[in-house]
């Protein structure tokens, strides 16, 4: 086993612990092109609001909404894809979440997300809310990620200084601004990477 250089293991949370099933899917299932649900709700008007505790989930669907329907002519289906979106099941990778477990063995581990302000009751719906040792929502925080304030509170939560923190993200951009602040960083794409990085930092 490798000597342990960090403290903390930061995680993001989706497209790492939590894979959501394909948009496209309620964009085709509602006469959209795929990629227009995404692209009406993942702006960065649209998103930068509601991940930094500005307006709240429900008024930022309700938008998204308002958008698609100036877009398609049909307020009805506008709002019959959104709530499609909203209802749209998720799943918890288990072989990351039994890693993550097997490093807490050993350091706290902190989820990390650019959320809204539902994250909280969408994880203990998952069970995720006492899979770690805290969680930092970007919502509550005021700062979404890549700001370097959300990172920091994340290493406050962990008691963990920054460089001895291991911050892993499946946004290459998110670890690039870790790594600017001195942590640690895996780029998250599976697993088995995952795996190799915290047996690397002496976790496993």
């Amino acid at each position: 086993m490798a000597e342990r250089r960090v403290g903390a293991v930061l995680c993001d949370l989706d497209g790492v612990l939590r894979i959501w099933a394909d948009l496209a899917d309620v964009d085709l299932a509602h006469g959209f092109a795929p990629g227009t649900v995404a692209g009406a709700a993942f702006r960065p008007e649209r998103l930068l609001p509601v991940v930094t505790g500005l307006v709240g989930d429900g008024e930022w669907r309700a938008l998204v909404a308002g958008d698609l329907a100036a877009g398609c002519g049909s307020v009805e289906r506008a709002r019959a894809a959104v709530a499609a979106w909203g209802r749209q099941p998720s799943r918890v990778d288990r072989e990351v979440l039994a890693l993550l477990a097997e490093a807490r063995r050993s350091v706290p581990v902190v989820l990390v997300s650019n959320g809204t302000d539902r994250l909280e009751s969408d994880l203990a719906a998952l069970g995720l809310d006492a899979a770690v040792d805290a969680v930092v929502n970007s919502a509550r925080v005021g700062a979404a990620k890549p700001d370097p304030r959300i990172y920091l509170a994340a290493a406050e939560r962990a008691g963990t200084p920054v460089e001895r923190c291991l911050f892993v993200d499946d946004t290459a951009g998110h670890v690039a601004a870790a790594a600017a602040l001195g942590m640690h960083g895996h780029h998250h794409r599976g697993a088995d990477g995952l795996r190799a990085a915290l047996d690397g930092h002496g976790l496993l």
